[in-house]
């Protein structure tokens, strides 16, 4: 997969074409909303009824991503679990799958409004943001510069919703990277307060960046 490379405050990034944020000179790989648990908390608050393979096509993803990058440290940007209790109750794969990628390696979780802490039988530590640089790495977005996650952005191309980066002056959003994460399009009022301008860069095979804002629409 192919990613899009571009300096945001001092740091040069990477968007993959998966919806992850590769910081190389740190090692860091960042992912936003993987929201493992997903099919066990809908269906412990009878909700619908999903195939609970979201865990491991999440993780699959994210797999792909470690192998390709050995990154020395991976960050979640909050809900990394659709919340505490879901944490609590991973499928014994999913844990194990997880438990197997962190080995070696310093893992992360930021806070987010589903999951305000990380739950202790899994790998990794807590923080509430992290900063690189002068750039803050949060849920979500808040004073600039910061990379959040929170909002799912997605954008219309070529007739399908793809998801979708948004790059802007002082904010940069990441796109969902769990399976079943719905998303929000990019010029919903919520994100065009954001990011009035700048660009969206696609996922999916390759990362496809496009002009946002002065009158222009991917």
């Amino acid at each position: 997969m192919s990613g899009y490379a571009f300096d945001f405050h001092g740091l040069r990034l990477e968007a993959r074409a998966s919806g992850a944020l590769w910081w190389a000179e740190g090692a860091a790989l960042v992912v936003a909303d993987l929201h493992l648990g997903k099919s066990e908390r809908m269906a412990r608050r009878g909700g619908p009824l999903l195939p609970p393979y979201e865990g491991l096509a999440t993780l699959e993803r994210l797999a792909d991503e470690i192998a390709a990058l050995d990154p020395r440290v991976v960050i979640s940007l909050g809900d990394g679990f659709d919340d505490l209790a879901a944490a609590e109750a991973l499928d014994p794969l999913v844990a194990g799958a997880l438990r197997r990628l962190a080995r070696g390696r310093d893992w992360i979780w930021i806070g987010g409004n589903h999951d305000p802490g990380a739950p202790s039988s899994l790998p990794g530590r807590a923080a509430d943001s992290l900063l690189l640089g002068r750039v803050t790495l949060r849920h979500e977005a808040a004073e600039g510069p910061d990379v959040s996650g929170h909002f799912h952005p997605v954008i219309r191309l070529a007739g399908e919703r793809r998801r979708a980066f948004l790059l802007g002056g002082d904010h940069l959003l990441l796109p969902a990277f769990g399976a079943y994460t719905g998303g929000l399009l990019h010029d919903d009022p919520a994100l065009a307060a954001l990011v009035p301008q700048g660009l969206a860069i696609a996922c999916g095979a390759r990362a496809i960046p496009l002009p946002l804002g002065q009158g222009r629409r991917p």
